[in-house]
């Protein structure tokens, strides 16, 4: 798929509720490497905007003020890429208030897609859900931290991508490089 400028796809980095090792729901912390890293992956690949959902007002704070110092602080002049690529970047309280937000957007809801290290029923090819950005229906692709998305996330999800495969038995990606490689496998050319 050629990617020309800004798509009709969105993500969500899920903070709460997801699980931990235990595969109790919990709230996990915001991290400044899934920030930047998430950030410059979406806007080389022309993602319309990334979401940190997360419901902990700190964690607004920590992150509004790392949006600060590279959109307007002394890191904006220091690295105009990154000031760039954090343009993208939204904090929402909730996946209701990210709904929302697309939703005011286009009209309509977002297509939900979910992702996980476990196959689940409801799951999509990358290139069937390529094939709906393309024909430039809004989609919000969500990706959580800690040990994965909460089931009340999955259970919400219109469809849910496949798990990525490396060819041995660990599968425990960081979700910068799983977003790396979904992103590509649907937005690449």
């Amino acid at each position: 798929m050629s990617n020309q400028g800004k798509t009709t796809l969105h993500i969500g980095l899920i903070h709460h509720p997801v699980l931990n090792k235990k595969r109790e729901t919990i709230g996990s912390a915001v991290t400044n490497l899934d920030i930047h890293d998430i950030a410059r992956t979406a806007k080389t690949y022309g993602v319309a905007k990334y979401f940190i959902s997360t419901p902990y007002q700190d964690q607004h704070q920590l992150v509004g003020e790392l949006l600060q110092h590279w959109e307007s602080g002394h890191g904006a002049s220091y690295n105009p890429a990154r000031k760039e690529a954090l343009s993208i970047v939204s904090i929402a309280a909730s996946l209701d208030d990210i709904i929302d937000t697309i939703e005011a957007e286009h009209g309509k809801a977002p297509l939900l897609v979910t992702t996980s290290a476990v196959m689940q029923d409801n799951s999509v090819s990358y290139n069937d859900l390529a094939q709906t950005i393309i024909n430039k229906e809004p989609v919000l692709l969500l990706f959580g931290t800690a040990h994965g998305l909460a089931p009340e996330i999955l259970k919400r999800a219109d469809v849910s991508l496949p798990p990525i495969k490396g060819g041995t038995d660990y599968n425990h990606l960081s979700v910068r490089s799983a977003a790396s490689i979904i992103i590509d496998r649907l937005l690449g050319s």
